[in-house]
């Protein structure tokens, strides 16, 4: 990869700012090194302020003071974007898009066939904002594999990340992207029975948001099935098993799964241009 002394992003929204906050805080990169470009110079000077980087509003900047550039904008103004900065773009660079329903090859379309372009493509979901992401990571094949580690390093500073074949993006869109949604809709369904039960909402949101993070960790520390977990609550004629029985009865496992299977099916007509 060429040398150059920052990261660059090109769009200072949600995601940008988590992967912004993870580099620095995981001593990857100084907030000497990282320069990104926001066309609205309020949230410039509030990134700014808010991480010590350097910020601009020139996209071409980013792309000729930084050899690994994070693309994090809206589907809608990528194509603009790409064609600023086409021209500076060189095979030395390595592009790492965020931007939602576009894959590998659009890059390669949208930059020219005849320029071999390094893209990254990442699917992060919102937990990243606090350190707790999940990822998927693919890369075309201009990408070398110590290029393809470079990545993988730094979007583990937001949490977990893995190689996933591009292929599986839909499915991944549906069971991190997308699900950081279904959780909180759990999460709230529970505090709401809570403070039916006399806590405060404030507790009732504490207890079960914990419940839920303790769940999954027993899940990625103890590697048991959730199965095996599920029936350790479960005593005989006790009170979860009850519960159980009532999620059971109404369709709770299939629900998710409908759930899920809609995501993935939004997730490929949005790939295919059709939403």
């Amino acid at each position: 990869m060429m040398e150059r002394t920052k990261l660059g992003f090109i769009g200072c929204g949600n995601m940008a700012r988590a992967l912004i906050g993870g580099v620095i805080a995981s001593g990857y990169a100084d907030p000497g090194d990282i320069l990104a470009s926001e066309p609205v110079a309020e949230a410039r000077e509030q990134v700014a302020g808010q991480y010590g980087i350097a910020v601009t509003g020139d996209n071409v900047e980013v792309l000729q003071k930084a050899g690994m550039v994070f693309l994090c904008v809206k589907p809608q103004v990528i194509g603009s974007v790409l064609g600023e900065i086409r021209e500076v773009l060189t095979e030395e660079h390595l592009l790492v898009t965020v931007v939602a329903g576009k894959e590998l090859e659009y890059y390669t379309e949208a930059l020219g066939m005849e320029k071999k372009t390094k893209v990254a493509r990442l699917m992060p979901n919102t937990p990243a904002m606090v350190g707790s992401g999940m990822t998927a990571v693919c890369v075309n094949e201009h990408v070398t594999e110590e290029e393809r580690n470079e990545v993988l390093k730094i979007v583990s500073s937001v949490g977990a990340a893995e190689v996933v074949p591009e292929t599986l993006f839909d499915t991944v869109t549906a069971v991190s992207g997308s699900s950081p949604a279904y959780v909180f809709m759990f999460i709230e369904a529970m505090a709401d029975a809570a403070v039916q039960g006399g806590m405060t909402r404030a507790q009732a949101y504490h207890f079960a948001a914990q419940a839920v993070a303790g769940s999954a960790q027993l899940v990625l520390q103890t590697d048991r099935h959730p199965a095996e977990l599920k029936d350790m609550v479960c005593s005989p004629a006790g009170t979860t098993i009850g519960a159980v029985r009532v999620l059971e009865d109404r369709g709770f496992r299939a629900a998710v799964i409908e759930a899920m299977a809609a995501a993935r099916e939004r997730s490929a007509a949005m790939r295919g241009g059709k939403g």
